[in-house]
């Protein structure tokens, strides 16, 4: 009886001594937290081995994720994956649509999600600024040279068509004018200043032939004037002419003959009143989208996706070099809290933790056992 006794006690503190053991080498995983001093001198085994190795886990931890988790090939497969491309268009055409078809407007939008204020003025000072540095930026380029060389060729043949055009335009516009009685009574207060203008000799022509039968006779003359083919080849000619001076001018001297001010005044204007996208800012999407909400939905947003796709697909090595995710890893890492870690990781292992105390235990007993054997018969 007294040898079965010595034997339950070596197994009891065979077992005791394992599972203490192992149940103390996976508290040392994560404590003590920080180093234990006794004056100057540091206990051995502190800092436990997760936060003494923090550093070094942090590190093996991001390369193990670029190298082997989140790698180029992994993501462009994903991406590639025609089941993960349509949950995506899916996902974006639910979005857009529910934007498109809601009352919100950009200006509420953008006063909502980044607190900007007065965004059509903003707009509108923006284009105002950006087409001054055009067009001032442009007359710099310009101005030494001649019209002719600014104007493209093919606007320059269409001018030149358009000068035998214009004469026979001012030969006819003259002949209809000249044909009305609006025409007649111009005329005859022209014959009448010009009689006026020539003293006793105008008035005594005036006198004798009178003034209405003078225009009649007049009119007449003017209108066949206009209809011969010569006058319009005159005019043509001192059109061709002045077109000819002013395409040799130089691009600073017509700049001086205009008031630039005005004319860049009038372009703001019409860019900032014909341009539908400022007065957009201030209408619900529902209003201003409804008819290119089926394009954009159906059409657009597929494109888009796919578009997207590609290029994530053909730059994922230079953007994820560029993210550098490792370092991302180790400093999330580093920056987790070691008592954190320790109850998540207890949290998923506890089972398996509790089964290597047991094991210890059970490991701890047997070699008890075998012991006390040998104490027995030895």
């Amino acid at each position: 009886m007294e040898n079965v006794f010595v034997l339950l006690i070596m197994i009891t503190i065979g077992a005791i001594i394992g599972g203490f053991t192992n149940s103390l080498a996976i508290k040392m995983l994560f404590r003590p937290y920080v180093p234990v001093y006794i004056g100057k001198w540091r206990v051995p085994f502190t800092p436990g081995l997760i936060p003494k190795r923090r550093g070094e886990l942090a590190d093996q931890l991001g390369k193990m994720v670029v190298t082997h988790l989140l790698t180029p090939e992994g993501i462009r497969k994903k991406l590639m994956n025609a089941s993960f491309v349509r949950e995506m268009t899916n996902w974006a055409q639910e979005e857009v649509r529910t934007l498109l078809t809601s009352e919100q407007t950009i200006q509420g939008l953008a006063t909502e999600q980044i607190e900007l204020d007065d965004v059509r003025k903003r707009l509108e000072d923006k284009t105002c600024q950006f087409i001054d540095q055009r067009v001032e930026r442009f007359l710099d380029q310009i101005r030494d040279q001649k019209l002719a060389d600014v104007i493209p060729d093919n606007y320059l043949t269409k001018a030149d068509e358009l000068v035998p055009k214009a004469a026979e335009l001012i030969c006819e516009r003259g002949v209809q004018y000249f044909s009305s009685t609006e025409g007649k009574e111009k005329l005859s207060e022209m014959i009448d200043r010009f009689l006026h203008g020539r003293g006793t000799l105008g008035n005594m022509v005036s006198m004798f032939l009178g003034n209405d039968r003078l225009v009649d006779k007049v009119q007449p003359e003017v209108i066949k004037l206009l209809e011969d083919r010569s006058t319009q080849q005159t005019i043509e000619q001192l059109l061709q002419k002045e077109w000819a001076k002013v395409k040799e001018m130089k691009v600073s001297a017509i700049e001086q003959k205009i008031n630039k001010e005005e004319v860049i005044s009038f372009l703001k204007t019409k860019v900032i009143t014909e341009v539908p996208i400022f007065e957009w800012i201030e209408e619900p999407f529902s209003k201003w989208t409804s008819p290119y909400q089926k394009t954009i939905i159906e059409d657009w947003v597929p494109k888009g996706i796919e578009l997207l796709k590609e290029v994530l697909s053909g730059r994922l090595e230079d953007m994820m070099k560029k993210i550098h995710l490792d370092d991302v890893v180790k400093e999330q890492v580093e920056a987790f809290s070691v008592e954190r870690l320790e109850d998540m990781v207890l949290s998923i292992s506890r089972r398996e933790f509790k089964m290597i105390t047991y094991l210890g235990a059970l490991l701890g007993g047997s070699i008890g056992f075998i012991q006390g054997l040998l104490v027995l018969f030895i």
